[in-house]
């Protein structure tokens, strides 16, 4: 492997630096600077209770926010590192994607994004950026985490033109049909082949998945054939961990191979050139990419709205929804911090602002604080 990134990769003493002035550090880099606030932050920590598939309370051994993260960004660096391109800063955004999270996964955000209509909507992705940007409140001379502008660039994956037009230069690509990085590209595919793979460890562990109805799944049964011939008598266990640990590495060695000949093919001169292409030079072949959207549906037909995740669904939004709404109609149900933050600012009093700042509120508990609130104000568990 060069031991030089490469000429078209993030290179940090060339970022488009940070929002406020920071000093440098004598031993990191920039990306890696901004790798370590994330892992420092409380938004990161709070990943480790709030759902992936599976609500936090229903077994340990069920991934969370915080081990998809990690899962992501350790493929993510894989991909990165085989590309010669910058693994720190993959391994940042990586870690950073899923920090504006509400509780209860995406129900959550469904219920949250209902509740905010007439006040903007709810986006986690938006809230990510807003997160890093803003609320996060560790340093003395600026808010947020004060990133760089690659790292909140990779964070930020998709926007609507409307609300690109509120965010500066980091919502300029999205005005001009422009491309990330490819470190960003990196994070948001490693981001689909984690969630792909690891929920369906999940599932069979759950129950709510069997082994022979995804054999369905092209990619799954020819890793199923694979290890079924190696290993014949192999228990429940080390078969799910086989199959998995083969599909993970099958589509991310396509996608390496793949995406080394669309870079090979463009030749970009440099990060710019590569925002400027006008495509993804980051993908898996044609071939993998269809068996991988194969399985995406199987698994949004048949665990995503599996009858047990669907009630925990409902109890997840009905949760969100009473929490906004009773926050909304009696602010003095809200911490102290908030409330003086109301009276400090009178700014604070308009609906749109205040609405805000509930959702940041809903958006940043985990599951079980979200269920303890709803039982002290209502006075009864969910």
């Amino acid at each position: 492997m060069a031991n030089e990134l490469a000429i078209y990769a993030a290179h940090s003493d060339n970022s488009k630096g940070r929002v406020h002035q920071d000093d440098g550090s004598e031993y990191r880099n920039e990306y890696q600077r901004d790798r370590d606030r994330v892992i420092h932050s409380s938004a990161f920590r709070r990943l480790e209770y709030k759902t992936q598939v599976f609500v936090n309370h229903e077994g340990d051994m069920f991934r969370t926010r915080l081990t998809h993260s990690i899962e992501v960004a350790q493929i993510g660096r894989t991909i990165a590192r085989a590309l010669n391109v910058n693994e720190d800063l993959t391994e940042a955004i990586c870690l950073a994607h899923d920090l504006g999270h509400t509780p209860f996964g995406h129900a959550g955000q469904d219920a949250l994004n209902d509740c905010m209509q007439d006040y903007g909507g709810f986006e986690h992705n938006l809230q990510s950026l807003r997160i890093v940007d803003l609320l996060e409140q560790r340093y003395a001379i600026f808010p947020g985490l004060n990133l760089t502008f690659e790292t909140r660039e990779g964070i930020l994956k998709h926007c609507s033109k409307n609300n690109a037009l509120t965010l500066a230069s980091i919502g300029e690509r999205f005005l001009n049909n422009e491309k990330p990085g490819l470190e960003a590209q990196i994070a948001n595919i490693a981001d689909e082949i984690a969630y792909n793979n690891h929920d369906i460890d999940d599932g069979l562990r759950a129950g709510l998945l069997d082994i022979e109805s995804l054999r369905q799944c092209e990619i799954v049964d020819i890793h199923y054939d694979n290890v079924k011939n190696k290993w014949q008598d192999l228990d429940d266990s080390h078969l799910r961990h086989e199959i998995i640990r083969r599909m993970i590495n099958y589509v991310v060695s396509d996608l390496i191979e793949t995406s080394e000949a669309l870079i090979g093919a463009v030749k970009p001169n440099d990060i710019d050139e590569v925002r400027r292409c006008g495509k993804s030079l980051i993908k898996m072949s044609e071939k993998t990419e269809n068996m991988h959207k194969i399985l995406k549906k199987y698994l949004r037909d048949n665990l995503y709205r599996h009858d047990r995740v669907n009630s925990m669904a409902e109890k997840a939004k009905e949760t969100v929804e009473y929490l906004f709404n009773s926050y909304m109609n009696k602010p003095e149900l809200l911490t102290e911090k908030i409330q003086k933050e109301i009276e400090s600012n009178a700014d604070n009093n308009d609906s749109l602002k205040f609405a805000r700042l509930v959702a940041d509120y809903v958006a940043g508990m985990t599951d079980r604080f979200a269920f303890s609130e709803h039982e002290r104000i209502s006075g009864s568990s969910i």
